[in-house]
């Protein structure tokens, strides 16, 4: 056994998935497909957006894999850098918009409804009680989603990508909606929402590597 977890030739053990459960491994395989089929956005673009996933579900093969593939498309370096900021990015906001939670559990008259669109209205609160810091994120959250190398549009539509993996609603309204304004289409969302779906499950594919690795086959 290999004293490290992830090495690359952890990759061969993918050949056995389909010995282990080959129903499972081609029905994974035909959704991997569909999902990163051109579409309303290019190969290139769901790339480009796997990466940016894969840095949420910190799965080292995905981030691997996808790299190469979204290489391979054209992708610069640069344009997936800018990419995984976002991942980023979309983290920070996501505690940051939970802190309303904090805000209202401490509160003895807080609100029974956990999620209300109307909780954003409190984050000024944030910034009365750790000013520095929250204006560091403003600052941090403003510059990676500007455009730069990617859009201004790819750049929401990866943030709504990211905001499924890291399941927080209010990153998911607020980025469907910035989206929205720079006229990214149902289709473009809703391909970017599937990349995500494929990302999630394709962890626990690759991942089956090092259960199989650890099994002592």
């Amino acid at each position: 056994m290999n004293n490290s977890f992830y090495p690359k030739e952890n990759i061969h053990y993918f050949n056995q998935l389909k010995q282990y459960a080959p129903e499972q491994f081609q029905a994974f395989s035909d959704f991997n497909a569909a999902v990163f089929k051109e579409g309303a956005l290019t190969k290139k673009e769901k790339q480009i957006i796997a990466v940016a996933i894969a840095h949420v579900t910190e799965c080292p093969y995905c981030i691997n894999s996808h790299t190469l593939s979204a290489k391979a498309e054209g992708a610069t370096l640069e344009e997936l850098v800018e990419a995984a900021f976002v991942t980023a990015g979309v983290e920070a906001g996501g505690a940051v918009t939970h802190s309303t939670h904090m805000q209202n559990a401490m509160d003895a008259e807080g609100d029974d409804t956990l999620y209300k669109r109307s909780n954003l209205k409190k984050l000024g609160r944030l910034s009365k009680y750790a000013s520095e810091g929250f204006k560091g994120y403003l600052g941090f959250s403003s510059v990676v989603m500007k455009a730069g190398k990617l859009s201004a549009k790819l750049k929401e539509i990866i943030a709504v990508a990211v905001a499924h993996a890291t399941e927080c609603p209010y990153c998911i309204d607020v980025h469907t909606k910035n989206a929205q304004k720079l006229e990214a289409t149902h289709e473009e969302l809703s391909e970017a929402i599937l990349i995500t779906s494929a990302l999630l499950a394709g962890g626990a594919y690759t991942h089956i590597a090092n259960m199989i690795e650890s099994y002592g086959e």
